[in-house]
């Protein structure tokens, strides 16, 4: 597909990659997570070639998103620390919700809502990593009491990741362009100076 060369790169191939890493492994993660929830979500085991293998694959595939996860951590972090302009949209975000977005204070590379998407993520890969390794018999040993207290915190949270994770990929859908940064790593100058204005300006100089 040809591309404008005067659009901006918003990422990287290295970087996709590591996006598309763990939003993969995630998606995996939550249907074989959702098989062992509850039995009316069992039959998604066939997607992974039944129970068994089902089990066997699920924390391994939890182990690729962790590392994943770490990667794009160690990445993004310094672009995610919250500034005051981020406080001010997140305390204006009903009117980027109604569609008015014209005059939300500047933003840079990421929003506040996006800041606080990517915390709350790491902080949920966390806890999911932790209670995993917990529930992780076949390697581990935990006593038994430490295993429920694992299994209740890793389906809650799991819950929790599956919701958010959903209204991210509407955000990205709702917001015109914004999953052709992701797929082909470019924005058009149009959409950098609407949404993330201060961020077009570093990188224009304009």
């Amino acid at each position: 597909m040809i591309r404008n060369p005067k659009d901006l790169q918003r990422y990287t191939a290295p970087e996709r990659t590591n996006h598309w890493v763990v939003g993969i492994s995630f998606i995996l993660l939550a249907l074989s997570g959702l098989a062992f929830f509850h039995p009316a979500f069992w039959p998604l085991t066939m997607l992974f070639g039944g129970g068994v293998w089902t089990r066997i694959l699920h924390p391994f595939i939890g182990v690729l998103m962790a590392v994943a996860f770490v990667s794009m951590f160690l990445r993004f972090r310094a672009l995610n620390v919250m500034q005051p302009a981020d406080k001010e949209w997140l305390s204006r975000a009903k009117e980027m919700v109604s569609g008015n977005d014209h005059n939300m204070p500047e933003q840079g590379k990421y929003n506040g809502g996006q800041k606080m998407m990517f915390w709350m993520l790491s902080i949920c890969v966390l806890l999911m990593t932790i209670s995993g390794v917990v529930l992780w018999r076949a390697y581990f040993g935990f006593p038994a009491e430490l295993v429920r207290l694992g299994a209740v915190i890793h389906a809650a949270i799991g819950a929790f990741m599956i919701g958010i994770v959903m209204v991210h990929v509407y955000a990205a859908i709702w917001v015109r362009g914004t999953i052709r940064a992701m797929v082909y790593g470019t924005v058009t100058r149009a959409w950098a100076k609407q949404h993330h204005r201060a961020w077009y300006r570093q990188v224009t100089g304009k």
